[in-house]
């Protein structure tokens, strides 16, 4: 028994040994092959068809433009297309009154203030709110330059039942032209209160010449234009009337009267080119002062139209007395929290008197 032990650990020792060279030889094979592939490395060039990567800059965030109008939707009662200072009020578009024009007298504002330039024909002589200051300011402006204190207002507001009464004293005349002595009830201007007529006391018979030019020249920057021209009878239907001034404001004033418009086809032109879906309207009057104009046509089949306002300026809307909106921006006037006050002026504060009516026998 101990030989054949002595056989089996010899054996076993001889195994052992063989298994150790074995695995030296196997690891020392492995390590020259590692050892070649490092020796052949080589850096392998960037091929000519991949292209580089390009630089890229961040670009600075942009600032907003201050000059840039942002719109936003007010609701506006669709009836409100009737009213405001660029109704259209003609033969063919009747003004239909609430009743509440905000009205004024003449005479006793004058008094008030001590304006003694000029004179009404009649101390019940009234006018819209709106329309007072910038027509006592081209009157004052116009005495400062001639001295002339000869101008009287002959014919401003005048209830429809007034001008009734002045249309039937004419029982529908017409002149030698072939134009209406009298406007047909409805359809005066001087029955909306923009209006208002001039004649003068040494001749009573303003034509707007001699020293009186320089008024129907300049009144546009005061916000009214000459209604009734000669050149656009054909158009007004209203004989000329020098005399007949319509405020509108001053930035349709401006472009009426540098452009040759009567209020017809300013309106047309508006609803035709100007909306506010296309391009607006840019008049800047003679003082600097920069509008944008457009306009929208009313929702009739609901109570209220959605018109676009900007945010951030002053602006006012106004109907046409017919189909839709007149929106002017006053993109110099800058407000903080956009527009608070400038509606259509379709509210009054005071009440028509019937014995305020002027008696002009124009329209």
């Amino acid at each position: 028994m101990p030989k054949d032990i002595n056989k089996e650990k010899s054996i076993s020792r001889a195994r052992n040994l063989t298994q150790l060279v074995i695995c030296a030889v196997i690891l020392g094979f492995a390590g020259y092959n590692v050892y070649s592939a490092y020796e052949n490395m080589h850096p392998v060039p960037s091929s000519s068809y991949v292209k580089e990567p390009e630089e890229t800059t961040v670009d600075e965030p942009t600032e907003p433009d201050p000059d840039k109008v942002v719109y936003s939707y007010a609701a506006v009662p669709t009836q409100d297309k009737f009213y405001g200072e660029l109704i259209l009020v003609n033969n063919d578009h009747e003004y239909f009154s609430l009743g509440d024009e905000d009205l004024v007298n003449i005479a006793d504002l004058n008094s008030e203030r001590g304006i003694d330039c000029f004179t009404v024909a009649e101390n019940t002589y009234t006018i819209l709110r709106p329309v007072y200051d910038p027509m006592v300011q081209m009157i004052e402006d116009f005495y400062d330059l001639y001295h002339n204190d000869t101008l009287q207002i002959y014919g401003s507001y005048r209830s429809k039942k007034y001008q009734q009464e002045i249309y039937d004293r004419y029982d529908g005349e017409t002149d030698d032209d072939g134009f209406p002595r009298a406007a047909v009830p409805g359809k005066s201007e001087h029955e909306t209160g923009y209006a208002f007529d001039f004649t003068e006391t040494t001749g009573l018979d303003y034509q707007g010449q001699g020293d009186f030019a320089w008024i129907n020249t300049n009144c546009y920057k005061y916000g009214f234009v000459v209604r009734y021209t000669e050149e656009k009878e054909k158009i007004t239907q209203i004989r000329s009337e020098p005399w007949h001034f319509r405020y509108v404001g001053i930035a349709h004033a401006t472009y009426m009267t540098k452009n040759d418009h009567c209020l017809e086809e300013y309106i047309d032109l508006l609803r035709d080119k100007y909306t506010y879906e296309g391009e607006h309207l840019e008049v800047t009057d003679d003082d600097g002062a920069h509008y944008e104009i457009f306009y929208v046509p009313s929702d009739d089949g609901s109570e209220t139209t959605n018109v676009p306002v900007p945010s951030g300026c002053r602006y006012d809307i106004s109907g046409n007395n017919s189909d839709g909106f007149i929106v002017t921006v006053h993109k110099d006037e800058k407000t903080e929290l956009g527009q608070e006050t400038a509606e259509p002026e379709t509210e009054a504060t005071t009440e028509p008197d019937e014995d305020t009516d002027s008696d002009s026998d124009t329209e």
